[in-house]
């Protein structure tokens, strides 16, 4: 029997050995800078690397169905349902570097609701892969629309991305907004603009 250790947001998953060809790649790489990959301070970097790198993307390995389980109720609730500030981090699938932030998601419900906690898995499902922050706005908005079929979706996120910080432009402490608005959110300026008062609520 495989040997299991707690993975991705609390689920059981087999241990998996580590990639012998990311190994391979990263001390390709390091070689290519000019180091040493043999030297005291980089000689299990290779292997730390390709075990770093398949927890960050451990998203690809899970969907909204494993971390929900039952944890939808009918409840007869038709108000909005708001958790923000949900940290985040992912790896921007062009130069490989984090992004880090919040997400806010928000919901009317039509009869039924789910666990709190299970938007924060489900943000972390796609936050857990090589992402855009605008396609990982709209794939969180879509899994919550299809797993509850609210009446409405809203979605924030708003990150600060270290390939703009670090390199390019060089700009730490830019922040990008991103939003997703779906169902009545998109039909009803009061309701939108409600939901905006509440993310509001509390900060400086």
């Amino acid at each position: 029997m495989a040997s299991s250790v707690v993975g991705f947001v609390g689920l059981e998953k087999a241990t998996t050995p580590v990639d012998t060809r990311i190994v391979t790649a990263v001390r390709t790489i390091l070689e290519c800078l000019g180091e040493d990959p043999t030297r005291d301070g980089l000689l299990k970097t290779p292997q730390r690397y390709a075990k770093a790198l398949k927890f960050f993307t451990q998203g690809y390995d899970f969907s909204p169905a494993d971390v929900i389980n039952d944890a939808i109720f009918d409840v007869e609730h038709s108000e909005l349902v708001l958790v923000k500030d949900i940290e985040i981090s992912s790896l921007c699938e062009h130069h490989l570097v984090p992004f880090l932030g919040k997400i806010h998601i928000g919901y009317i419900p039509r009869g039924r609701v789910i666990g709190l906690s299970k938007l924060a898995r489900i943000a972390e499902i796609y936050a857990r892969r090589l992402q855009v922050q605008e396609r990982l706005t709209q794939q969180v908005a879509k899994a919550v629309d299809e797993v509850l079929k609210p009446l409405g979706v809203a979605v924030v996120v708003e990150c600060a991305h270290m390939c703009m910080a670090m390199r390019g432009v060089q700009k730490p402490g830019a922040m990008t907004v991103t939003q997703c608005k779906m169902g009545v959110f998109k039909d009803d300026a009061r309701l939108d603009e409600r939901f905006h008062v509440l993310l509001d609520m509390g900060r400086q």
